[in-house]
């Protein structure tokens, strides 16, 4: 619409008639905008600082929709609305409605553009992302901080919804237990994981033999 708009304006080059009204409308627009942004970066901000990573990587890498979803569509819009204002402060000073009109067409490619990235991010969790590898590094160390782990051969972690993860582990277990021990321990190793919030199942398998140890980095 924004697109449609200013290029109607640029063919029709109409003088505009109140500019008051306009930086009203964009002044309002820009501290209710501005209220949601403040909210949805301190929470990306927390988040952040959590997993030590930087406040973008943690809006793209976060498995939370709506959070990315409110940060990125707060974020372009405040930055539409500062290109409005000088497209109608221009058009106020030079009185022709073309920095206008070029305005609501930049604003409108910056929306279409912020779209497009948020679709195709949700997409990849949608299908199933990997988590990254600071994630990975946590859920390993996590496991082999069991004392029935002695340890981990296969991991596999994807996200299968906002903090959601799915975990598949190849695991060796401390001493030697028969084959109907062994199944019970790793059912019950299993439902410990799964009590954690953040994981929503867990599935566990023995390592063969001559696995290759998988070894957390260093914190």
């Amino acid at each position: 619409m924004s697109v449609q708009h200013g290029i109607s304006e640029l063919l029709s080059q109409e003088p505009a008639t109140d500019y008051g009204i306009a930086y009203a409308v964009l002044a309002i627009a820009a501290v209710l905008e501005g209220i949601s942004f403040v909210r949805s970066y301190q929470q990306a901000k927390r988040g952040a600082v959590k997993r030590r990573i930087s406040l973008l990587r943690q809006v793209f890498a976060t498995s939370d929709p709506t959070l990315r979803a409110v940060f990125a569509e707060d974020a372009a819009a405040l930055i539409g609305l500062a290109i409005a204002f000088v497209g109608v402060l221009l058009h106020q000073v030079t009185g022709s409605a073309t920095y206008d009109a070029l305005g609501s067409i930049l604003v409108g490619l910056l929306l279409g553009v912020v779209a497009i990235v948020l679709i195709n991010q949700n997409r990849r969790f949608l299908l199933g992302q990997a988590v990254d590898d600071a994630v990975q590094q946590r859920v390993l160390r996590d496991l082999l901080a069991h004392s029935n782990i002695d340890r981990v051969t296969y991991l596999h972690v994807e996200y299968t919804g906002p903090v959601q993860l799915f975990l598949v582990a190849a695991v060796d277990f401390a001493g030697d237990d028969v084959e109907s021990s062994v199944a019970a321990a790793l059912r019950q190793l299993e439902n410990e994981l799964e009590r954690d919030p953040r994981i929503a199942e867990a599935v566990l398998t023995l390592s063969a033999p001559g696995d290759v140890d998988l070894v957390p980095d260093a914190p």
